[in-house]
């Protein structure tokens, strides 16, 4: 009777249940309108998680039972290998849903190639196995990197995936070096890397990956289990003639709680240790703290530095310590703290002849320099993250303080001085970043950005230079420029983001203050010792107040296909700035509205579209509007006479992103294009001895146009990884030059081919050419148009001898062909043998370098109607014996 009883209940409760239940029923089919089987079909809520899931039977069909009919939002996906995913909004319970999933073109999710290179596909992430594409040449994961194909490495360490820059790179997943992560590619074995993963979409934020509209890419090398648990690193110690030396020690760690790079090195032989402190996203930084700072204003007008590798023509002596650290205290929060100091001293020799041609008249001047270069650069940082599911903090301490100190002996036109220019920048800020879930799945950001610091800056010149402007035509000892720069920034906003299914909305709402006060002075020294103002025109006491009110709306939308953002920013600008000693009071207000827009398509698995608009309305700074004249450099005077300059700006473009993972193919291209107006023009004066700027209040039209494809294949039967590429590039604008307002058109067409190839089992050879054509005109009657070309090569091969004998040839030619000019042309070559120690874990390397002895370089160099020549003193042989010890 019991077990009768019991039997019922249940069959009761299991009946209720039953009725308490609603199902969604519906097939899924293929194109060809049979029913597929064993299709994954889930059904998921706005917010993306799953609320029932289920497979379908032989014919196709699926049933979801669920308790209650509240699906707004709601959606049915179905996927199944072979097939592409799709999914379907639900809209009514009693309704029948029926979907079609069209044929995939691949299976990305492993893709393997018998005996040669494989990559893996994991949804927005790429893997690279390290051993595919490394050689016993190779030494670090950067010699590896650059082999991948799709990846590119810039000569100052840059590196970019299929035509776009990263944006980090990561150690095992954490963001050791922020974006300096020169010092990683250069100190990391490649044999502890396991892969190489390239990241799309790359959000370091866990909270925003689920509605993630992130276009960025970001490295990440998977270090190996074994080479977690052990310090790395290695010492070298090396000795060279004429009078070189070069040395480095570098210990690394990589385990879950702690991971470290540290550095000590010290060379004269040309290689700059500061590439190492390189920050290869400056610009995205700056653009987020929105803190429009003056560079440094001073100069000792220097020619620049000729168009060959740093290491060719660099005379220093530095020495930098370089520690990077990160504790993680827990899965989701970690400490970490960047420590660098750099030390140099450099020279640098050369001779010029620059010429302007104007209408009529042809400014010409002749000089000489010999410049002592002593920088110095100290830099501390110390961030605290936490990154959680559902909360976010980012706080981040940066002090910069970089002394410069530069001596200068000089010629111009055949009038011989000295210069001496300091400057002691100094610079300490505070930026933090919290985010907070709320329980309805809201978003709150609050952010906070505080900086202070001072930019204090003087000029010597001696003897007196351009009597007749600065000193009413009488001989004089010399001239004093001094400069003071202190000022204060904050921004400061709060955000609210509303998720709703594949929608965001995000609204903000924030204030920046910026005060800054300009003091200078230009003095001259009569042959009596007496020092005087030049005039009362040479004196600056500017106070300037900025304050910005701002607010946006952005909208967002994603799903498999379509990416779109619509952001629409409104600020209220008021500036005040105030300079007694030169009459000078103004109050500006303006409100402004600058929208932007993007979209992404997936027109493929592995191919999309994007496009993107914006408008920008913008004002200038400080710098802009001073109204004293200041001494820039011995040939230079700059002053203003306009208002705060408006820009206007509106830019389009598009791109086309391509890649077959399987056959290691990799394609963009993109376009764009910006047309710009400002209120205010810059008015040059040219004399054979010195050149006058003045800002005026006159309109000013810029128009901008750029078009670039890149390609990137592995050819597997030549073991070749193979890249070209071409670029064009036009700009019209305006020049206000001697009183003659001159138009200019100038473009540029940039061709780029190179390859990695495994020639033997002993042999690699790698080859790379650029070639550029630049043409600049004046659109005005009897105009000189210029042209300007330039071809360089680079190749290297290198020859695996006994096992542990490896040889390395390496060549660059330059040629320079311009119009009015000699054609230049520049073989460079070099060499070394390396000898392997393996039992003592040691490499000995002997090195020759511009074996031809080259101590010249001429250069040419072309913008508008301006044409440089130059003569720069440079390296001559180098010979270098080094020993490296590896642990």
């Amino acid at each position: 009777m019991m077990k009768l009883l019991s039997a019922i209940l249940l069959f009761v409760i299991g009946t209720s249940n039953l009725f308490a239940q609603k199902p969604i029923r519906g097939t899924i089919k293929d194109i060809n309108g049979k029913g597929i089987e064993s299709v994954n079909v889930n059904l998921k809520d706005v917010e993306g998680n799953i609320i029932i899931f289920t497979r379908t039977n032989k014919n196709g069909e699926y049933q979801l039972a669920i308790k209650n009919d509240q699906v707004t939002g709601y959606k049915i996906e179905a996927s199944s290998i072979g097939y592409q995913k799709q999914s379907m909004p639900v809209t009514n319970i009693d309704k029948a849903y029926e979907l079609i999933l069209a044929n995939s073109e691949t299976n990305l999710e492993t893709v393997t190639v018998k005996n040669s290179p494989s990559l893996k596909v994991n949804g927005d992430t790429l893997n690279y196995r390290t051993s595919d594409f490394a050689d016993k040449q190779d030494r670090s994961i950067g010699d590896v990197i650059k082999k991948m194909p799709g990846v590119e490495i810039s000569e100052n360490g840059k590196i970019s995936y299929n035509g776009k820059a990263i944006s980090n790179l990561y150690v095992d997943g954490d963001n050791l070096l922020d974006d300096k992560y020169n010092i990683a590619t250069k100190s990391i074995p490649h044999g502890a890397v396991d892969k190489v993963q390239v990241i799309q979409n790359d959000q370091p934020i866990k909270m925003m990956r689920k509605n993630n509209m992130s276009d960025d890419v970001a490295l990440n090398l998977v270090i190996k289990d074994d080479a977690r648990i052990k310090i790395m690193g290695d010492a070298t110690a090396g000795v060279g003639s004429p009078d070189r030396f070069d040395e480095n020690l570098t210990a690394m760690l990589f385990n879950k709680k702690l991971k470290f790079i540290n550095n000590i090195k010290a060379n004269n032989t040309g290689n700059d240790p500061g590439i190492d402190l390189t920050s290869h996203n400056l610009a995205d930084y700056t653009s987020r703290i929105d803190n429009s700072k003056p560079a440094a204003l001073l100069s000792t007008g220097a020619a620049g530095v000729p168009s060959l590798p740093q290491s060719r023509y660099l005379f220093n002596k530095a020495a930098l310590v370089n520690l990077n650290n990160l504790y993680k205290f827990n899965h989701d929060v970690q400490l970490r703290a960047n420590l660098s100091y750099l030390y140099d001293d450099r020279s640098q020799q050369y001779n010029k002849l620059s010429q302007t041609f104007l209408a009529g008249q042809t400014v010409t001047y002749s000089e000489f320099q010999h410049n002592n270069i002593y920088p110095q650069k100290l830099r501390a940082q110390l961030n605290l993250n936490k990154n959680a599911d559902n909360d976010y903090f980012n706080n981040t301490l940066l002090l910069a303080y970089s002394p410069l100190k530069t001596v200068s002996n000089f010629s111009i036109n055949h009038v011989a001085g000295i210069q001496t220019l300091r400057q002691e920048g100094f610079d300490i800020s505070n930026e933090l970043n919290y985010r907070k879930k709320l329980k309805s799945s809201q978003v709150v950001n609050l952010y906070s950005y505080l900086n202070r610091s001072t930019q204090p800056e003087s000029l010597d010149i001696t003897p007196g230079l351009n009597a007749d402007i600065l000193n009413n035509g009488n001989p004089y000892l010399g001239l004093k420029q001094y400069i003071r720069l202190p000022s204060w920034y904050t921004n400061n906003y709060a955000s609210l983001a509303f998720v709703n299914g594949r929608f965001t909305q995000t609204y903000k709402l924030g204030f920046n203050i910026q005060q800054q006060n300009l003091d200078t002075e230009l003095f001259r020294i009569q042959n009596d010792q007496r020092t005087e103002l030049v005039s009362e025109n040479a004196l600056n006491r500017l106070k300037w107040f900025k304050n910005r009110t701002y607010g946006s709306a952005i909208y967002e939308f994603a799903d498999e296909k379509i990416r779109a953002g619509l952001s629409l920013p409104v600020s209220y600008n008021r500036i005040a700035y105030h300079d007694h000693v030169n009459q000078l009071t103004e109050n500006l207000h303006k409100f402004f509205v600058n929208p932007s827009f993007t979209v992404k398509y997936q027109t493929g698995i592995e191919n999309d579209v994007t496009a993107n608009y914006f408008y920008k309305d913008d004002l200038g700074g400080l710098d802009d509007i001073y109204r004293g004249t200041v001494l820039i450099n011995y040939r230079s005077l700059f002053a203003n006479n306009a208002p705060v300059p408006e820009t206007k700006t509106h830019s389009i473009g598009g791109a086309f992103n391509f890649r077959k993972a399987m056959q290691m193919l990799f394609f963009n291209a993109s376009a764009n294009y910006s047309d710009t107006k400002l209120n205010t023009i810059s008015s040059f004066t040219f004399t054979d001895n010195i050149q006058q700027r003045i800002v005026l209040p006159l309109p000013n039209h810029i128009r901008n146009f750029s078009v670039s494809a890149n390609a990137s294949k592995y050819l597997f039967i030549l073991k070749t990884t193979a890249n070209a590429g071409v670029s064009f590039s036009e700009s019209r604008y305006n020049q206000l030059q001697n009183g003659e307002l001159i138009p200019f058109n100038s473009n540029t067409i940039a061709y780029k081919a190179g390859f990695e190839a495994k020639v033997a089992s002993f042999m690699n050879w790698s080859y790379n050419t650029n070639y550029s054509i630049s043409n600049n005109k004046a659109e005005v009657a009897e105009a000189i148009k210029t042209n300007f070309r330039q071809l360089r090569q680079q190749s290297s091969l290198s020859v695996t001898l006994m096992g542990n004998v490896y040889l390395n040839f390496s060549a660059e030619h330059l040629f320079t062909h311009q119009s009015s000019q000699p054609n230049l042309n520049y073989l460079f070559a070099d060499a070394n043998v390396k000898y392997k120690l393996t039992k003592l874990k040691s490499d000995l390397e002997f090195a020759v370098t511009n074996l031809g002895n080259i101590k010249q370089y001429d250069a040419t160099y072309l913008s508008a109607n301006s044409l440089t020549t130059g003569t720069y003193l440079i390296p001559g042989r180098v010979a270098m014996l080094k020993a490296t010890f590896n642990f």
